[in-house]
């Protein structure tokens, strides 16, 4: 998998090889799935408006089905507004802007340019194609937010409750962020390895690609700390339909960093978004004098209701790629 483009050039793209041959793209249901990232829809997104229409440029046959060869995807950017972003000499706090100058001695181009969440569009695009898939194979992938900022959650959907903590903060120039629990059903058991081939590993590592997020937990996560073993271990028994389950799922449907049978679940844990009007203290790199900074432009107060789709995504590509691996065992 890789990707292409920055926040605001003309287009952004990814390409993913080794996608198996067969598998039918709904264009209705990509259309869908993409809408549920896209910016610009509500009072609690950024204002920025695209509408993240989907070109799939190869990998297809002229009947909408996948031929084995690398699919390549591209969107336009068609709301871009680089003068809102100027102040390049000054680092934006929470962003890469320092340590890409330090590392690089360039300053980060308009938009945060290939740090941006912007690039997650193709990314979704290209994990739908791996969602299609798994579902064919009985696997759903599902995610649900279950906290913003203070607020404990469990919905897929925007409550009023959410919406209300995020635009408290919005009000105050400020950000929030959260929690996304993304759950796997319908796994096959003995699917990873040990060490460095544990699926833990894998999902871990796709995870923190995606922009903001700060902690991954699988199952129990951080909660196992406060347990004793006896609770935090789950007791094996024998379901209705004679297969070995277990009573609990504090292990993710993960032992060794190989799947269980039992569900996989993943919690990830988001940032508040960095881009925020509130004054803010920097220094110019050009002068090295302290400064003021006040972000400007269209940023997200939260950015965790638009990351559902993205999660989603990057969990059926690593999910694929694995299954694949373990099919060709």
């Amino acid at each position: 998998l890789s990707l292409e483009g920055k926040s605001h050039d003309s287009h952004i793209g990814g390409t993913l090889t080794g996608i198996p041959r067969g598998i039918a793209v709904d264009y209705d249901a990509l259309k869908a799935f993409m809408a549920r990232r896209a910016p610009g829809n509500n009072a609690w997104s950024t204002p920025r408006k695209e509408s993240d229409e989907v070109e799939i440029t190869r990998g297809l046959d002229e009947c909408g089905i996948t031929t084995g060869m690398a699919l390549e995807v591209r969107i336009a950017n068609t709301n871009t507004r680089p003068h809102d972003y100027e102040a390049h000499n000054v680092p934006r706090p929470g962003h890469a802007d320092f340590a890409y100058f330090v590392q690089t001695g360039h300053q980060i181009e308009s938009g945060g340019g290939a740090f941006s969440g912007r690039l997650t569009p193709p990314l979704c695009a290209l994990g739908f194609v791996a969602l299609s898939e798994l579902k064919k194979q009985g696997i759903e992938v599902g995610a649900q937010i279950t906290q913003i900022h203070n607020l404990e959650c469990d919905t897929a959907e925007i409550t009023p409750e959410i919406e209300a903590e995020i635009m408290a903060a919005k009000r105050m120039d400020d950000s929030v962020g959260g929690k996304i629990r993304v759950t796997v059903t319908g796994l096959p058991a003995g699917i990873g390895g040990p060490y460095f081939d544990g699926l833990d590993c894998a999902l871990g590592g796709a995870y923190f690609s995606i922009p903001a997020v700060k902690a991954v937990e699988f199952g129990a996560g951080v909660r196992a700390t406060s347990m004793l073993g006896s609770e935090n271990n789950d007791p094996f028994v024998l379901n209705d339909g004679g297969r070995v389950v277990t009573e609990s799922n504090n292990h993710g449907g993960l032992l060794g960093g190989i799947t269980s049978g039992m569900p996989l679940v993943a919690t990830l844990s988001f940032k508040p978004t960095p881009s925020i009007a509130h004054p803010q203290k920097s220094v110019n790199l050009d002068t090295h004098e302290q400064e003021t900074l006040e972000i400007h432009g269209r940023h997200d107060p939260c950015i965790v209701p638009r990351a559902l789709p993205v999660v989603e995504a990057v969990t059926a590509l690593v999910m694929l790629d694995a299954l694949l691996t373990y099919e060709q065992r």
